[in-house]
């Protein structure tokens, strides 16, 4: 064990021993809830290999614990909504403006505006009528999809995850329900932890890296994080029942760790149903992106708005990795986890694969946020991944009794954050101290190499459904 690296042993029904990635800090409230617990379980699947792996953010989820990442033999493996998580491509959007800070002379306007544009919160809709045939082409194409229809230029998918478009989605294994849910919610931003945020880039830790990101000190950038709303989640909800119905549970540790034979037809149709929510994501993403260039062309009629890259943090992908000494094709499922491959690979776009795979860690609402870049190291430690934000510490329920509305209202104000929110109380679940130290995530991401420092980025406006 090395000060970032604790070690779970093999011992009972555990097939592989367990890996946090964490310091001495991080680790004291890792122990606190069932994280340490949900890696010994995620460790007794079959067919998992190596290792079950925490990340520095980890925190007790649904089966495996958020911040969690599990590879898994495509003939022996299986397939777990809740290796996957409900929020199915729940992920994040770094945009990069021509705009600096002393462009934003009427921040309250405009993020004001932002907010009436980008539709937020609970029950808040599209602007968008979806027929049932668009829908199916949305599913099948994600982000090229929104391109095709104007919403955006060929850069923004060829700078985004599987270039916004996960193959092998299937419309027809989403349920009638899933996409009643799904069909008046594209293009919306959501509650719960899910944000749009006006950055300012305060300091470049990697000038040639942040070059080719075309990130420079005192720039604005945009962060956008949200997910496959209602569809994604009814598509985990409906699978995890399947999953129960055909295989049972009570040969598991866990209920919640449900699942099917990658190979199966039930493991196939739930990777099929995946993808198709994953690329309603991408979509959703493209939208809102869409939206905002919009608006801000209201204020700046030369405005950009470059996408520097959408990356996933909630699902499962096959992908091929060092096992044993042998390239081989695996299902690596990241749950709360970002992917950071190193230089090189191709499933980078070309214009950054010479440095890698641009990788952002979020903080926590009033909190810095960060821009790193992926490592040949993370492929060798977990598969290549890092932590995907500050990750909680509270619950939202003990948040709630921890603090008012108008303690969080004070803290953002303090260090002139502009808050536009549709729910003042959701807020409180937010609160900058529900969270770990996003400073102490990243320096240690940083430290171990699985993604490393490219630039820090200040909150300067936020909007929360």
């Amino acid at each position: 064990m090395t000060e970032n690296t604790h070690i779970i042993k093999k011992e009972g029904k555990m097939l592989v021993p367990g890996i946090v990635f964490a310091s001495p800090k991080l680790f004291e409230y890792i122990k606190k809830d069932k994280t340490l617990e949900q890696v010994k379980n995620v460790a007794m699947l079959p067919g998992i290999i190596e290792k079950s792996i925490a990340l520095p953010d980890s925190h007790q989820g649904y089966g495996f614990p958020i911040g969690g990442v599990a590879a898994f033999d495509p003939e022996k493996g299986i397939i777990s909504p809740g290796g996957v998580g409900y929020d199915i491509n729940c992920s994040v959007r770094l945009l990069a403006t021509n705009l600096t800070i002393k462009d934003l002379k009427n921040k309250k306007e405009i993020t004001h505006s932002l907010f009436r544009t980008v539709p937020s919160g609970v029950g808040r809709e599209s602007k968008l009528r979806l027929s049932d045939s668009e829908l199916d082409d949305i599913l099948k194409q994600g982000t090229q999809w929104a391109v095709k229809k104007g919403y955006g230029l060929k850069e923004d998918y060829l700078h985004t995850e599987d270039n916004g478009k996960i193959e092998g989605a299937d419309q027809k294994a989403v349920s009638q329900r899933a996409r009643a849910r799904g069909k008046k919610q594209l293009g919306t931003l959501g509650a719960g932890n899910h944000f749009l945020e006006i950055q300012e880039v305060e300091e470049i830790f990697d000038e040639k890296v942040a070059k080719v990101f075309r990130l420079e000190k005192g720039q604005l950038t945009i962060m956008i994080h949200c997910g496959s709303r209602g569809l994604g989640h009814q598509v985990a909800s409906d699978y995890i029942k399947e999953m129960e119905k055909q295989y049972g549970f009570s040969h598991l540790p866990d209920r919640e760790l449900v699942n099917a034979p990658i190979k199966s037809e039930l493991g196939k149709k739930y990777l099929s149903a995946m993808a198709a929510a994953a690329n309603f994501a991408f979509a959703n993403k493209q939208l809102i992106t869409h939206w905002i260039r919009q608006d801000l062309k209201h204020y700046f009629p030369k405005v950009k708005a470059q996408v520097v890259y959408d990356i996933c943090h909630n699902i499962a992908k096959f992908e091929t990795h060092n096992v044993n000494g042998k390239q081989k094709e695996i299902l690596v499922m990241r749950k709360g986890a970002t992917r950071s491959f190193g230089p090189g690979r191709k499933e980078i776009p070309q214009d950054y694969r010479n440095v890698g795979q641009p990788v952002f860690i979020p903080g926590s609402m009033g909190t810095h946020s960060y821009v790193l870049v992926g490592t040949k190291k993370a492929e060798e430690l977990s598969w290549g991944s890092t932590a995907h934000g500050a990750g909680r510490i509270l619950s939202r329920t003990a948040a709630k009794k921890q603090f008012s509305p108008q303690q969080i209202k004070q803290i953002l104000k303090d260090k002139d954050i502009l808050l536009e929110a549709g729910s003042i109380k959701g807020i409180v679940d937010e609160a900058p101290a529900a969270y770990k130290d996003v400073d102490e995530v990243v320096r240690v991401s940083n430290e171990l190499g699985i993604g490393n420092l490219v630039a820090k980025l200040r909150p300067v406006a936020v909007i929360k459904g």
